[in-house]
Order: structure tokens, then sequence, then C-alpha cells
């Protein structure tokens, strides 16, 4: 299905409307590495921070992160965020990388150690919604906390009113709880649909479960939460949670 049609058939998500402008990230590119104990992770980190990193930075100015998960499924497992104006950037970035002498050189050693280089790859894009901040670089020697939330719709009815309740009340008191997302999106391609994924940093753990706690206390939320299930039902069937590291690479730390 052709994206414009496939964006209409959900019934006006709101997830399309930045792509008018050039500037806006539209699309997230999730690649999610799981890896065995042992050498994969340190082989993993060389060759992000000395391949796949600079020649990315060589052909593409847009957000970068690389995380290693602390809390999760599965560990040990690195996921790395690119973000894309548009699907058209995204495949030429693709393609440009996969030209890229030097990155095949460093992807060719990497899967040459006697260990391989991960025991397998998930590949997720995910389409920002229309009030996802846009994410800066913000060098810094303290690694942050990451806390990757993923909220799973019953329907794509029930969707449509989560993220309206996002774009409404709940950000708001998202930030007066000190709870700061740094990006939100739906997967467009990939698993767990219909989705509403997030992303938050913390200074750390300390300051991740005072925020949380300040948001559950909220009287406003409780009001929120209330009327969202008096109009359309339990809009969250159920929530995955991961906790991740900056890496000392990582362009947003």
């Amino acid at each position: 299905m052709h994206r414009r049609s496939f964006v209409g058939a959900l019934g006006g998500l709101g997830l399309a409307a930045a792509a008018t402008s050039d500037k806006r990230t539209s699309f997230y590119l999730f690649q999610q590495f799981h890896l065995k104990s042992g050498n994969q992770l340190p082989r993993l980190h060389d060759f992000m921070s000395q391949s796949a990193l600079p020649a990315l930075n060589r052909v593409h100015s847009g957000p970068k992160i690389f995380l290693e998960a602390t809390i999760a499924s599965q560990i040990p497992h690195v996921t790395a965020i690119y973000g894309f104006s548009s699907m058209e950037e995204l495949w030429a970035v693709h393609t440009k990388m996969t030209q890229d002498e030097d990155h095949r050189k460093g992807l060719a050693a990497l899967e040459s150690g006697p260990d391989g280089a991960f025991e397998s790859m998930d590949t997720t894009i995910v389409e920002t919604t229309d009030f996802s901040p846009e994410i800066k670089p913000e060098p810094s020697e303290a690694s942050r906390i990451f806390e990757l939330r993923n909220y799973h719709s019953p329907t794509w009815r029930q969707l449509i009113a989560l993220h309206e309740r996002f774009r409404g009340p709940e950000i708001k008191i998202f930030h007066r709880s000190g709870i700061h997302p740094i990006l939100y999106g739906s997967t467009f391609i990939g698993p767990n649909n219909p989705n509403l994924i997030y992303l938050i940093p913390f200074a750390d753990m300390a300051a991740r479960e005072k925020a949380w706690a300040a948001f559950g206390a909220d009287p406003d939320w409780q009001k929120v939460r209330k009327e969202s299930v008096e109009k359309s039902g339990e809009i969250v069937s159920n929530i995955q949670i991961s906790f991740y590291k900056s890496t000392p690479y990582s362009p947003v730390r």
C-alpha cells in the first residue's frame, strides 16, 4: 500500500503531519542488535564508534542515538536510533552507507570475528507523531539513562485516542513532573502494531522514580485517565519497558 493511502487509512492519526518540512524528523529507524555474552558487545561498540558512526556522519546530519541495554527482555543488546526526514532520505542514506569503503571494511572485520557479529538484528521503522520534539545532539561527559516505553493499543481507533490524550493534557503533566521524552512515534514497519513508542532520558534511576511518582500522584492525571477510560475504554492493553545507558560515542547522551 502506498504510504499516503496507509496513513489515510488510519483515520487521520496525525503521524504524517510533519512530512511537509524537509527539516523535521518524520521517521526513526530502530536497529536492535541482540548479542551473546563474551566478545560480541565490545566488538560491536568498536565497529559502531570507529566505522559505522564516522561513515554515517559523512552522509547524514540527522539524529543518531546509540544505547546499551541495562534492563530488557534480552541482554546484552545495543539499540541504534537514526532520524530521517522521509523514507526517501532513509533509503538514500542506506545506499550511500553500503557504498562507503571504510564502512564495508569495518563490517567485514566485525563479521569475520570468531564469535560472529551478533546473534540477530531487529529493524523497526517508527513514524513520528505531530507532537514529537526534534532531537539535538547533547555532548556531555555524563551518561544518562534512557527509558524506552512501548504502549500497545487494542485497536487503531484506541491508538488515535491515545495520541489525542498525549497531544492534549498528558504531555503537559509529564513536563511539570520532570518527564521529558525526546521522541514519540508509532511503528510504521515492524511488530506490535498498533502502538505508541517514546524515549525518555533521566539523570539517573532516582530522578526517574521521583518523576514517575509525581506524575502518578498528579490529580490532573488521575482525572485525565478517568475521562479517557470512560470515553474510549482501556486504550493501552500492555506496556513494554526497557532501560538503557547511552554509549560513550553516542551524539545524544
